[in-house]
């Protein structure tokens, strides 16, 4: 290993580098037989530095001195450290990506969340009524609260985790959208107003958990071997289906509850 320091008897800015065992013999062999000689230091036929063997190297631990600035002698140190590269690099793409455009990405990623979710907010009301509303609440707070997480740890909103959120606000949908439409289908087998809704709860669930299961185990996987804006998007992906299921299968199932011991509906429309 190669590292920048200074000699603290001459105050100079030097390179120390050091050998593993089978190196310092070698380097120890050299140095005996070649002391007073120049010993010049090639990476990819380009000479870093040639500084004379002063005396004889045993021990595994060299020191290169000269006139050396601290950023000349980081930079030796690097270079050694480095190593000769096995093969040539031939740029074959390069781009660059300004603040703006970037800036510009995030913008229109933050007003396609917004239009999806104003036209689902419709949508859902327009649906189920009473329901779609209430779906529409669970929905703000599922978005509140998923933002509080990100917050409290201090995650930062990239344009992959807008693209998480959205999945995650597709989630919650999706899940509310499954138990309405499972308490419509039971008012149309029959059954009394309580009874359709706490069996539209039960039976939706088993889906409900199942998918999100298998986004979780695909979230968890895209976090583990995925880099950087890949994390982002699983962070926010994983952090949004608890946040789902909380707010569609326990918020609206207690307002839902309330709403149906306050008023004891005789009839539902969904």
């Amino acid at each position: 290993g190669a590292q920048a320091g200074v000699d603290p008897t001459s105050n100079q800015n030097v390179v120390n580098i050091t050998f593993d065992a089978q190196g310092g013999a070698k380097f120890a062999k050299l140095t005996t037989e070649n002391t007073g000689k120049p010993f010049a230091i090639i990476l990819d036929g380009q000479v870093l530095s040639a500084p004379n063997i002063n005396e004889p190297i045993i021990g595994g631990r060299a020191q290169i001195s000269g006139s050396f600035t601290p950023e000349s002698a980081n930079n030796l140190a690097i270079s050694l450290r480095s190593g000769a590269l096995p093969v040539p690099l031939t740029v074959v793409e390069e781009r660059t990506v300004g603040p703006d455009l970037g800036a510009d990405s995030i913008r229109r990623g933050l007003l396609a969340m917004a239009v999806g979710s104003i036209a689902v907010i419709v949508l859902m009301v327009a649906s189920y009524g009473r329901f779609g509303i209430y779906s529409t609440i669970a929905l703000t707070f599922n978005v509140l609260m998923l933002l509080g997480i990100m917050a409290l740890g201090n995650f930062t909103l990239t344009l992959p985790g807008i693209a998480g959120f959205v999945i995650t606000i597709g989630a919650a949908v999706d899940a509310n959208v499954l138990i309405n439409e499972r308490i419509r289908e039971e008012r149309a087998r029959g059954r009394k107003v309580i009874a359709a809704v706490e069996t539209g709860y039960k039976e939706a669930s088993r889906a409900i958990w199942d998918a999100n299961i298998t986004n979780f185990i695909a979230g968890v996987a895209l976090f583990a071997f995925g880099s950087g804006p890949v994390k982002g998007f699983a962070v926010v992906l994983v952090v949004g289906l608890f946040t789902s299921v909380f707010t569609s299968m326990v918020l609206t199932r207690m307002w839902v509850a309330g709403w149906l011991r306050k008023a004891r509906p005789t009839d539902i429309h969904i």
